[in-house]
C-alpha cells in the first residue's frame, strides 16, 4: 500500500470516529491527547477477570495453542515435538493441514449463559474471550474474513452470543486481538511441503512472512497494506461488540504500527464517549505510554506497586492457554496468592481457562474457578473496590519481576503478608493459612504506623472476636481459632 493511501485509511479512520463528538472532546491520534485519558474507576474497582482462550487449536488439543505454528516444523518447541505426532493422527501436512481442522471445531456442546453463570460465580467483575489468535481463526462474525466461526465450525457468532450472555450475568464484556503476530506465525508452513503454500488458502495462512520473530535483526516490518487490515479489524470489533475492555498481546508494540495504535486508541476512546461508557486497552511491552493505557504483564507481577492501575493475565494451565490433553492446572491457592500480591500493587487479576472443542469448560478448571468464588464471597470486602495501601507487602519470599516470573516458582510462607485499603481501613493477608499461635505484622505496629492506634481488628468471614496486642515494634494477632476459608485469611483493620 502507498503512503498517501495508507494515510487515506488512517484520515477516513479518524473522520468516522469523531463525527458525532465536538472538537475539544475527540481524542486525536498523538501522544498528548491520548495522555488526557484517565483509567476508569469501574476497572481499578473490579481487580479480577476471566480470559478465555478458545478456537481451533482446541481439536488437536495437544502442547498448547500454538499447534498451528508447530505442526509444521520438525523441532521441539518448549520441550514438544508437534510435526510427527501431526503425522501420525492426522496425516502429512500437505494432505491434513491446520484448515482441516475446522470442520472438526464444531462447539455442539458451547452454551454462553452456563459459562457467563460460572464466571458470575467466580467472583470475576469481566471477560475478555479471545476474539482472534495467531492462527488467524476470527471467533465472531467478520466482513474482514471468510474464516470465521459464523461461516465455518460452528457456524455461531461465538463473540456474539458470549457479550450477551456476559451483560446478561451483570459482569463487563471485554475482548482479545492477537492479530498482529498473524504476520508471521504460520511462516513454518512455508519451508516444507504444505498446505500453506498452496495459493487457494492465502487468505487464511498468509502472510506468513519469512523471519524470526524473536531476533529483531532478522525481523521484516508489517506492511502498510497488513497493518490497515489490523486497524479495520480492531474497528470492526468496536463497533460490532461495543467491548469495554481491548486486550492485546504483544507485537503490535513495532515501531512501523506507532501510527496504527494511536489511531485506534483514539477511534476507540471517542467511540467510548459516544456510548457513554468508560473502556480500557490492555498491552503490552512498550506500545502504549502507561498513562494512555493499561499494562499489562503476562504471567509475572511486579515487585512493587505501581503509579497507575496494571493488570497480570495468567492461566489456569500451566503448560497451555488453549485447552490440551494432559494439562496440569493450578491450585486455588496458587491462584489466589497472585490475586493478592496483584491487587496489594495496584493491579488486577485477568485469569484464563481454555474450553474444550466441543464448548465445555473442563470441570478440573471449573473447579478452581468455584473455589476462587467461595474464597471471594469471604474475603471480597478486602479484594473488590480497594486501593494500595502505603506499603503493599511484608515477608521473607522474594517476587521474581516481569514477564514469565511465575515460572520460576514462588512459595510462600505464613510470615508473607499482603495489604489493601479503603479510607481508613485496612486490610492484611495472610498468604498461606497460619498453623502457629500467632501471626505477627511489623508493618502494623506503633512505630510503622507513627504511632495510629489500631480501634479494632476483625477476622473477614467470621464473627469471632479476636485477641490482639499493638506494640512499637509489632502488631500481634492470636490465630483464630475457627478459619473460615482454606486459603488465604484476610484481617479488617480499623484505627
Amino acid at each position: 500500500m502507498k503512503k498517501h493511501v495508507k494515510n487515506l485509511v488512517l484520515a477516513m479512520i479518524m473522520i468516522i470516529s469523531c463525527s458525532n463528538l465536538k472538537s475539544q472532546e475527540m481524542f486525536q491520534p498523538d501522544w498528548e491527547s491520548l495522555s488526557k485519558y484517565q483509567c476508569p474507576e469501574w476497572y481499578k474497582d473490579a481487580k479480577f477477570g476471566i480470559f478465555i482462550h478458545w478456537g481451533v487449536y482446541s481439536v488437536p488439543a495437544f502442547g498448547t495453542e500454538w499447534y498451528p505454528r508447530w505442526m509444521y516444523k520438525d523441532t521441539l518447541a518448549w520441550g514438544v515435538n508437534y510435526f510427527h505426532p501431526q503425522i501420525k493422527r492426522y496425516g502429512t501436512q500437505d494432505t491434513f493441514g491446520y484448515k482441516n481442522f475446522i470442520p472438526l471445531f464444531k462447539a455442539e456442546k458451547f452454551n454462553p449463559e452456563q459459562w457467563a453463570e460460572i464466571f458470575k460465580k467466580s467472583g470475576a467483575k469481566y471477560v475478555i474471550p479471545v476474539a482472534e489468535h495467531h492462527d488467524g481463526f476470527a471467533m465472531y462474525n467478520t466482513s474482514m474474513s471468510k474464516w470465521n466461526a459464523y461461516n465455518m465450525g460452528p457456524k455461531r457468532d461465538i463473540l456474539g452470543e458470549l457479550a450477551k450472555a456476559v451483560r446478561n450475568e451483570g459482569l463487563i464484556f471485554g475482548l482479545s486481538s492477537h492479530r498482529a503476530e498473524h504476520w508471521w506465525f504460520m511462516n513454518t508452513g512455508r519451508l516444507i511441503k504444505s498446505d500453506v503454500n498452496d495459493p487457494k488458502y492465502n487468505d487464511f495462512y498468509g502472510p506468513a512472512t519469512i523471519m524470526e520473530p524473536f531476533d529483531s535483526k532478522k525481523r521484516v516490518p508489517m506492511s502498510h497494506e497488513y497493518m490497515s487490515d489490523w486497524l479495520l479489524r480492531c474497528c470492526e470489533l468496536v463497533d460490532k461488540y461495543h467491548p469495554q475492555i481491548f486486550w492485546f498481546d504483544w507485537y503490535i508494540e513495532q515501531a512501523e504500527m506507532e501510527p496504527y495504535r494511536k489511531t485506534f486508541a483514539a477511534y476507540y476512546y471517542n467511540h467510548a464517549m459516544q456510548w457513554k461508557k468508560e473502556v480500557v486497552i490492555n498491552y503490552k511491552d512498550n506500545a502504549y505510554p502507561e498513562n494512555v493505557a493499561v499494562y499489562d504483564i503476562e504471567r509475572g507481577s511486579s515487585k512493587a506497586t505501581k503509579k497507575f492501575p496494571w493488570q497480570t493475565d495468567t492461566s489456569v494451565g500451566k503448560k497451555s492457554w488453549g485447552y490440551i490433553e494432559g494439562e496440569e492446572n493450578k491450585s486455588p491457592q496458587e491462584i489466589i496468592d497472585v490475586l493478592l500480591d496483584v491487587v496489594s500493587k495496584n493491579g488486577n487479576l485477568l485469569l484464563n481457562i481454555g474450553p474444550k472443542s466441543d464448548g465445555t469448560i473442563p470441570q478440573e478448571q471449573i473447579n478452581v474457578l468455584q473455589a476462587i468464588g467461595k474464597w471471594l464471597d469471604v474475603n471480597g470486602e478486602g479484594i473488590f473496590g480497594t486501593r494500595p495501601w502505603i506499603i503493599a507487602e511484608e515477608g521473607p519470599t522474594a517476587i521474581h519481576e516481569g514477564t514469565f516470573g511465575e515460572f520460576k516458582g514462588i512459595h510462600y510462607t505464613e510470615n508473607d503478608f499482603r495489604f489493601t485499603s479503603k479510607k481508613d481501613t485496612i486490610y492484611v493477608f495472610c498468604l498461606v493459612v497460619p498453623k502457629s499461635k500467632k501471626i505477627v505484622v511489623k508493618s502494623l505496629s506503633l512505630n510503622s504506623v507513627s504511632g495510629k492506634k489500631i480501634k479494632n481488628i476483625y477476622l473477614l468471614g467470621s464473627a469471632e472476636k479476636l485477641k490482639w496486642t499493638q506494640r512499637q515494634e509489632e502488631l500481634v494477632i492470636e490465630t483464630p481459632k475457627n478459619i473460615p476459608c482454606e486459603n488465604a485469611i484476610g484481617f479488617k483493620i480499623i484505627f
